[in-house]
């Protein structure tokens, strides 16, 4: 099996890197291609209190990948995780339908898996797609959003019925 190559698409004559993704062709490079990727992300991290790198890859149905990687703040809470800049990046291009996401961090021992708060921004576009866990040597779990977050809340529940306001006789 040869490695597979990342063919940067050319976007307004600049490559794919300066708009913040990259086109994966065929299957397997759809696989471990996301995953490099997402190894190759964390390397943009910047994490100066955690020393926690994560790299973060999302695919696009028509096969555009971006990138995010974890970005920290003095002000803890204000981090954001490698996973949501992925997917920010992608909607803000336009991008709403994704097929999967790959993750990676310096853990060896384990699996990296997505914190609550990325499982449930994922949730908000669609629970059937693939969640690719990895380790620093390529090695990595297959999993789904719905998989990661049962009975999750999302956007088609705010279009059901609800109950009539009754005022509060208290």
């Amino acid at each position: 099996m040869s490695t597979p190559q990342l063919r940067p698409e050319l976007v307004n004559g600049h490559s794919s890197a300066a708009k913040s993704h990259i086109q994966l062709h065929g299957m397997q490079e759809g696989v471990t291609g996301l995953i490099r990727t997402s190894l190759d992300a964390k390397e943009f991290a910047y994490c100066p209190y955690s020393k926690f790198r994560v790299g973060a890859a999302v695919l696009t149905r028509d096969g555009k990948v971006f990138t995010g990687c974890n970005v920290e703040n003095a002000c803890h809470n204000l981090g954001i995780c490698a996973e949501r800049i992925a997917i920010s990046k992608a909607v803000s291009e336009g991008y709403r339908d994704f097929k999967a996401i790959a993750i990676a961090s310096d853990l060896s021992d384990q699996f990296i898996s997505p914190c609550g708060g990325c499982r449930q921004f994922m949730r908000e576009f669609g629970a059937r797609w693939d969640v690719y866990m990895s380790k620093p040597d390529g090695s990595y779990v297959e999993t789904t959003v719905d998989a990661l977050l049962p009975q999750s809340f999302g956007p088609e529940d705010l279009q059901m019925k609800k109950v009539q306001r009754i005022p509060n006789e208290f």
